[in-house]
């Protein structure tokens, strides 16, 4: 399917850069933080930014459905894949699907998706005369995530995700707590998990330095 796509930079490794719900502009220090040697893909999720959202994409494995196609499409491999909350779970369910082994690395910040008991992922509220997130984002979020904003069936399906992962997470993060993000890692084979002090819920925003040398360590 067509869908807005960033691609930019260039180089012999290829990342694919997944937004949250608070869209694209969300993650444009990622893609900067790549371009200078990685050609970067940064789709907009059909139903952001005032972007047409097809009747059947109605839950996040029809986006990492499509994004695998993507990469397939542009033949693609040994791919950094890199998601931050809502775009994590996307990241999370391509894994999973990924027969084609398009996938090298995986890179989870404050990522939403598996249902954890006691950690409710819980939207942050603008603070007081702060203009919110578009309605017409959320309401896309909620068509693709649910009511719950979670899928009791994703963590021990990450049992077979043998690529190695990277969970990064703002340690004042509100909508899920370091908590979360320590189990979500467990349920991976291969995971590190990492806790960026004076962060929240956009590690790569409010605290990009330490954010950034976590995944250039990673990566190697």
């Amino acid at each position: 399917m067509d869908f807005n796509l960033l691609d930019t930079g260039g180089g012999d490794r290829a990342v694919l850069v997944l937004h949250g719900g608070a869209g694209p502009r969300s993650v444009t220090p990622i893609a900067e933080h790549f371009a200078p040697h990685a050609r970067v893909l940064a789709p907009t999720h059909p139903g952001w930014s005032g972007t047409p959202r097809p009747d059947a994409f109605t839950g996040v494995d029809d986006l990492a459905l499509a994004y695998l196609d993507l990469l397939d499409d542009e033949d693609l491999a040994d791919v950094v894949v890199v998601g931050s909350s809502f775009g994590g779970w996307v990241a999370a369910e391509l894994a999973v699907r990924d027969r084609g082994r398009r996938v090298g690395r995986l890179v989870l910040l404050d990522a939403i998706s598996p249902e954890i008991p006691g950690h409710p992922v819980r939207l942050p509220q603008p603070p007081p005369g702060a203009p919110g997130p578009d309605p017409a984002d959320l309401a896309a979020l909620r068509t693709y995530t649910g009511p719950d904003l979670a899928d009791p069936k994703l963590l021990r399906r990450l049992a077979r995700v043998r690529t190695p992962a990277l969970l990064i997470w703002g340690e004042d993060d509100v909508v899920v707590p370091p908590a979360f993000g320590k189990a979500y890692a467990a349920a991976f084979a291969d995971a590190r998990f990492e806790v960026v002090p004076g962060a929240g819920h956009q590690p790569a925003l409010q605290a990009p330095d330490r954010t950034f040398d976590l995944i250039d360590e990673f990566l190697g």
